[in-house]
């Protein structure tokens, strides 16, 4: 089973392709994707009837969009390639699944995915 995610965006994509087909849910994370994405990866493997050592891949889109949903997803990301063990690649296309997927086909493996936030982030100065 191949995982997908994307978290550039408040309303937060994890995919899961069966080896046929892609299986899409979404939620809103907003500011809550440190505490939900967790049981949200948890539960959709459950719908598969599948745990987090089942996942034989991981591609994640890795930007531009938001800096602390980039962060935080591919975060969780990297960790859950590392520990499984399994292969983690990254795209920034329109059809970065399409694309990720082909890459994983060919054995590939970015090992670590770093985002690409388009820009400089923006970082408020303390107040005092």
């Amino acid at each position: 089973m191949i995982i997908a995610l994307d978290s550039s965006t408040p309303i937060c994509g994890l995919f899961v392709h069966d080896g046929a087909d892609w299986h899409e849910y979404s939620w809103e994370a907003g500011r809550t994707l440190a505490n939900t994405l967790h049981k949200h990866l948890e539960d959709t493997l459950a719908r598969h009837e599948k745990n987090l050592h089942d996942i034989s891949g991981i591609i994640v889109f890795k930007g531009p969009g938001s800096f602390t949903g980039l962060r935080i997803g591919l975060t969780v990301m990297n960790t859950l390639a590392a520990s499984v063990p399994c292969p983690i690649v990254g795209q920034t296309e329109e059809d970065w699944r399409t694309l990720g997927l082909q890459r994983l086909q060919n054995d590939e493996n970015d090992q670590v995915v770093l985002p690409l936030y388009g820009s400089d982030p923006i970082i408020t100065q303390p107040k005092k």
